[in-house]
């Protein structure tokens, strides 16, 4: 029998999940297909409705070897293994004739740890591990999430945090999980042939496509332990995000609230003097955060630099007496024991980092309102680190609605680690942009209008001219609009003003959960929606009730964030342009990725409001717009008014 033809792999797929074949993809599909087979790397920019997830999917299957797809959001993983990917095997099963495997796989936290559900987690104030059934009161909404997740542990296959609904809070879960560093490891532990971990890892070792999420990607690169089973391609959706996640997972902090928590763990486990030590190192470290002021820190002061090396010495003393000393007498000791290690080894690896002070990490203090002062260590850049541990040893394709910035895929390739498309070079990954489009006519769907009368937006205080704008924006839209601002400040004050102004729903962020307020949203089209970063890019209502975007402004990073200043600084020393590389390219992504919450479907219309002139003034204006899906462009607030009544009219007649 001969080999089936991708097209026709692609069709069956397409035709099993519903979907329609759009040109787009099928480009998509054959890239990707030659990328794999050519152990190559590519970089594909697939707009909203191409049907990007098949696009890589069918070509993987094909393919026979072991394929990792890495993606951020829950949503997408979910849709992945619980729709695209049973349909898509059922669907090329007769036409591959056989029937490829597919797992999801996690970090160890994600997983309930059944050692910890039946023994108890370890208590800070006293030695052993306390019931946390009994600890809370059956009645608060504590207890009755344990006693649900206790029920739950007899019933659920997978153990997965996201298979739990309704979800439980991040205390409750606590109760119930272990992190890799605290895990006593399946051989020790009494659960370790039921552990839902290791179950997950195993099915993991024979699938065909395993679905994880950047965290994991990241955690696989930086710790050198791998955690993912070897595989020859790797396919990162969602791309636009990876840079992001893999700083978060190679940023340390550290607070005294969790210096203390270490020292409590420990003190009942090594000798007098050693925990002495790390008592009094911890009581320094507080003092000096005391008086923390947020901000870079160029050069470590020299009070926080005693702190951090008498608490690295002291953490690594206790380290070593931990391993020298037994305790019969505390309950269940190697779980106590491990955990108390974990919470030790952290503040050591953190500390250290710091006093050692590397040129390529940046330091800074932060203050939280309800945690107080931290002090926190990042990469200055994580390009290097993904360039030698993702492009190296496997074919990597990258994919995402916004990756082609100002006009092409050098931006984004750079901060991933990538010289210009088409530079040659022994030790340069090869790579190729590929941009397929989107099914939608954006110049006929959408309009993206700048208030160029405004003025320009300072750092601080009241814009009266831009809530005036945008009452006239969201009366002449008729409601139907979703507020995208470049703070939590600046969307609770429009949302107070216009339900002041206007009789249309105002709802705003961080008033209910985020499912919840996108439902309401969805179901009601005088509804408005107002939010922050979330929201640029976690909303996909197609129809008449999102017809208006509105941005409040252009979203550069603060002046004052520590390691965007600090990376933007790098690349002027280096003699590049830093407001562009970083400044620029973090609002166009932002913006793209906003701008992209409008048209979802053919028959959206609408209109993208940006209330900031210096999207059609300012130089670099024209590298944000080229970064923005094809709309009609106007600054003419008349013009504009006049198309959002009308669509305004036109989705109220439909509904008639």
């Amino acid at each position: 029998m001969t080999k089936p033809s991708l097209p026709e792999l692609l069709h069956a797929a397409v035709t099993a999940v519903g979907g329609t074949e759009r040109p787009g993809q099928v480009t998509m599909a054959e890239a990707v297909a030659e990328a794999v087979d050519d152990n190559a790397h590519l970089l594909v920019q697939a707009g909203t409705g191409t049907g990007k997830s098949l696009g890589y999917l069918v070509p993987a299957l094909a393919h026979g070897e072991r394929v990792v797809v890495a993606t951020a959001t829950l949503a997408l993983q979910r849709q992945l293994v619980e729709r695209d990917l049973p349909r898509t095997v059922e669907a090329l099963q007769p036409l591959l004739r056989r029937r490829p495997q597919f797992a999801m796989l996690k970090g160890r936290s994600n997983y309930l740890c059944l050692h910890r559900l039946h023994e108890g987690a370890p208590q800070d104030e006293e030695e052993g591990l306390f019931d946390q059934f009994e600890a809370a009161a059956p009645t608060s909404k504590l207890g009755q999430d344990l006693l649900r997740m206790r029920d739950w542990s007899d019933e659920t296959e997978t153990g997965d945090r996201d298979d739990l609904t309704p979800g439980v809070s991040d205390r409750a879960w606590a109760q119930v999980s272990v992190s890799s560093r605290e895990c006593l490891g399946a051989s020790k532990c009494a659960y370790g042939a039921e552990c839902f971990a290791e179950r997950a890892r195993e099915q993991a070792k024979l699938a065909d496509v395993v679905v994880t999420n950047h965290a994991l990607l990241a955690i696989d690169a930086i710790e050198g332990a791998p955690v993912l089973p070897q595989h020859e391609v790797l396919i990162v959706d969602e791309a636009h995000e990876l840079v992001s996640r893999v700083t978060g997972v190679a940023t340390g902090e550290l607070t005294p609230g969790q210096v203390n928590r270490a020292v409590r763990r420990s003190a009942k486990l090594v000798n007098e003097k050693a925990a002495d030590a790390l008592q009094t190192a911890a009581e320094s470290f507080e003092r000096v955060m005391e008086l923390a002021l947020p901000g870079r820190l160029e050069e470590v002061p020299e009070d926080l630099g005693y702190a951090l090396m008498a608490l690295r010495d002291a953490a690594r003393t206790v380290i070593s007496a931990m391993g020298a000393t037994r305790d019969k007498s505390v309950q269940d000791e190697d779980a106590v024991r491990k955990q108390a290690l974990a919470s030790v080894e952290s503040i050591h690896s953190v500390a250290e980092r710091i006093t050692q002070g590397s040129e390529y990490d940046v330091v800074w203090y932060e203050r939280h309102d309800r945690f107080g002062a931290s002090v926190r260590v990042a990469p200055l850049s994580v390009s290097g680190l993904l360039r030698e541990k993702l492009f190296a040893e496997r074919s990597v394709v990258l994919t995402s609605a916004t990756l082609k910035l100002g006009g092409d895929f050098n931006g984004v390739g750079a901060s991933l680690g990538l010289a210009p498309e088409g530079t040659a070079g022994d030790d340069v990954p090869q790579w190729k942009g590929l941009d397929v489009g989107s099914p939608f006519d954006y110049p006929k769907q959408g309009i993206l209008y700048v208030a160029r009368h405004l003025a320009n937006p300072g750092r601080e205080g009241s814009r009266g001219d831009m809530m005036d704008e945008l009452a006239e924006l969201v009366e002449a839209a008729g409601g139907r609009t979703l507020g995208l601002f470049s703070s939590m400040r600046a969307a609770q004050a429009a949302a107070e003003e216009l339900r002041g102004r206007l009789d249309k729903p105002i709802l705003l962020q961080g008033e209910e959960t985020l499912g919840e307020l996108i439902k309401n949203f969805a179901a009601d089209p005088e509804t408005c929606l107002f939010g922050t970063l979330s929201l640029w890019q976690g909303v996909d209502v197609p129809g008449p009730s999102c017809q208006l975007v509105i941005m409040d402004r252009i979203p550069f990073p603060r002046p004052d964030d520590p390691l965007m200043s600090a990376r933007q600084k790098a690349v002027e020393e280096a003699g590049g342009n830093g407001f562009m590389a970083v400044a620029a390219t973090h609002a166009a992504l932002l913006m793209a990725q906003g701008a992209g919450r409008l048209v979802r479907a053919t028959g959206d219309r609408g209109v993208v409001a940006v209330l900031d002139p210096r999207l059609a003034n300012a130089r670099y204006g024209s590298y944000l717009r080229a970064s923005l899906p094809d709309f009609w462009f106007t600054t003419d607030r008349n013009q504009v008014r006049r198309s959002l009544a009308a669509i305004d009219a036109t989705a109220k007649a439909d509904n008639r």
